[in-house]
């Protein structure tokens, strides 16, 4: 995941300022329309003024940040052609050449492959200036591609429902029969990976762990080239800043369901602490190890290593929630009566856990707005680099990124989303020690979502009206943190912080997914949950077999149209079809690696 998300950044900042020839403050000026590739946009600016003139430029989504020099373009008349991203909302600033007075200022998403100018002309004096803004060549639809493959995969998802009405009696296939006539049936009482599905399994429990599983390989791949699967710069959602939450919630689900399982068993508590004990350490050393490697430098890549990682956030994060299972959550389900506390009985009757996630979150909240971080405002939340009209250039991530560097050294991530908008220099790591925090807050949601399922079994309305009353909560909790809006918030939602604004709002989403799910495949058995069914049964298999085979064929290939989305976008959905079919394979093989 690395590498892409380095070549991701690198991109952004080559689509801003890339050219052929170099002309003043890093500009690229072209003699000639310079050649376009994928997200780029050629800006020719015309000036007629008898003076020269600078072009700066600072992204809408970049937060009160310093404006860039784009291009300078002496007295006129003269031109000079520029490529600019079309990736985000640009606002450029035209000024003097040497002087900070602006003469002009406009706004523009540009759109791939377009070709725009801007005429600049007034007075002998600069004062009375007019910019007109034209396009010469009309953009491309790069949503296109992307229409047409949301298309197919609906008619694909059409049939798939069509089938098994139309063949109800007679399947033609035995293929035709376990996909579209029968689904599996799964075992409510077992987590991410089972030997063997059963017929009580909530099939909306792996649907939801799979389809979060299969948009993060998507995205992984690459997404089509397309910035909505990339992760957020800083503040905000995009695709990508879903998938993380998801499973972390399911994992907390899923412990309360399995524990609960086990217990009924008769296995004991200390068997439980090292079973538990013993999933930890093998998944932190999958991250550690394998997702440290690299073909060229081995299994254990020490040129770019780094501690934190996804399976190492997941891992601990499933091993608190597990001992926080093992000790508090194992009571027995008491009978329905006339208590007072009865409606809120899956809360009350959990009353440590609650106040350990209550102690969690102040702490948390304590070291981010009060711990003092040397040359950095207490309590910033913001990028650094250039943003905040970059008076805080070396505080990336405020108490968080000094926290990890105080504890981690330079083993952390030097490539954030951050980086190539913001200008930053630090290091800064997504999955670094306080977001963790945040992360086991986010699977006691899901741990909360477990246990109603288990109060409130074979009581749908029950169920389905908890779940509403959780996202609702949970909702305006994000609404007043971030007082709707980006960057303007208490606490902003930011996926690189796991902020808290970022995990209410992730559980909101969660409860009403899941709740959805839940209703449409264990209550009214509409669908059976494939194909995201399969990679849900066996999702560790299919994470770490596409993170290390992910740049090998058949998944993935040198570029041939390097300029456009449609091979970007085949690749993207063929290779994770493709782990699709293989989970699905192996479900067929009866194959679930569990650990």
């Amino acid at each position: 995941m690395e590498p892409r998300r380095i070549l991701t950044q690198t991109l952004f900042v080559f689509f801003l300022t890339t050219g052929l020839n170099e002309g003043k403050h890093g500009a690229k000026l072209y003699s000639g329309l310079p050649a376009l590739k994928l997200d780029q946009a050629s800006l020719t600016v015309h000036n007629l003024l008898p003076t020269g003139v600078d072009v700066l430029y600072t992204s809408d989504s970049c937060y009160k940040c310093l404006y860039q020099p784009l291009v300078s373009v002496l007295n006129g008349p003269q031109n000079a052609s520029v490529v600019v991203s079309t990736v985000l909302t640009l606002t450029l600033q035209l000024q003097p050449m040497g002087r900070n007075t602006t003469l002009c200022r406009w706004s523009q998403l540009y759109e791939e492959a377009g070709r725009y100018s801007v005429r600049i002309q007034g007075s002998e004096s600069p004062v009375n200036v007019i910019c007109y803004h034209t396009v010469d060549v009309s953009p491309n639809n790069i949503y296109f591609p992307l229409l047409v493959a949301a298309l197919l995969l609906a008619l694909i998802a059409l049939l798939c429902v069509v089938a098994p009405n139309l063949y109800r009696r007679r399947c033609t296939t035995k293929l035709i029969k376990t996909i579209c006539c029968k689904g599996p049936q799964h075992a409510m009482d077992d987590e991410v990976n089972t030997a063997q599905p059963k017929a009580t399994r909530l099939r909306s429990l792996d649907t939801f762990r799979g389809l979060s599983l299969t948009i993060m390989v998507f995205v992984n791949y690459g997404g089509g080239g397309y910035w909505i699967f990339e992760h957020a710069p800083w503040n905000g959602l995009t695709v990508a800043d879903l998938v993380m939450p998801w499973f972390v919630f399911i994992i907390g689900t899923s412990v309360v369901l399995a524990f609960t399982s086990m217990r009924k068993k008769g296995v004991g508590r200390w068997q439980l602490i090292r079973k538990l004990t013993w999933r930890t350490v093998v998944l932190i050393l999958i991250g550690f190890c394998f997702m440290n490697y690299s073909p060229k430098d081995g299994l254990l890549s020490w040129s770019w290593l780094r501690i934190p990682g996804v399976l190492q956030r997941l891992g601990f994060t499933y091993f608190i929630l597990s001992l926080m299972q093992s000790f508090w959550g194992m009571g027995e389900i008491p009978l329905s009566g006339d208590r007072w506390w009865d409606p809120v009985q899956d809360v009350v009757l959990y009353w440590p856990e609650w106040i350990f996630i209550i102690l969690l979150e102040t702490l948390w909240l304590c070291l981010t707005f009060l711990l003092p971080v040397p040359n950095c405002p207490t309590g910033y939340l913001g990028a650094g680099g250039i943003g905040d009209n970059g008076l805080y250039p070396n505080c990336t991530g405020g108490a968080a990124g000094y926290i990890d560097k105080w504890l981690l050294g330079d083993n952390i991530y030097h490539w954030p989303t951050c980086k190539a908008m913001y200008r930053t220099t630090q290091p800064f790591d997504p999955e670094g020690v306080l977001g963790t925090i945040n992360s086991i807050v986010m699977g006691f949601m899901g741990m909360q979502a477990g246990k109603i399922l288990l109060f409130y079994r074979k009581k749908d309305v029950s169920i389905l009206s908890r779940f509403l009353v959780w996202a609702i909560l949970l909702g305006i909790s994000t609404a007043i943190l971030s007082k709707c809006t980006r960057d303007e918030g208490f606490i902003p939602v930011n996926k690189n912080l796991w902020s808290l604004s970022y995990i209410t709002c992730m559980g909101c989403f969660s409860f009403l997914l899941l709740g959805v799910m839940y209703f449409i495949m264990d209550v009214k058995a509409w669908w059976g949950g494939q194909p995201f069914i399969y990679p849900g049964m066996n999702s560790i298999f299919v994470y770490v077999g596409h993170s290390l085979l992910g740049s090998y064929f058949p998944f993935s290939w040198e570029m041939r149209f390097v300029d456009s989305h449609w091979e970007k976008l085949f690749q993207s959905l063929w290779a994770t079809s493709l782990w699709v079919l293989i989970a699905y394979l192996l479900y067929r093989k009866k194959f679930f690696l569990k650990i």
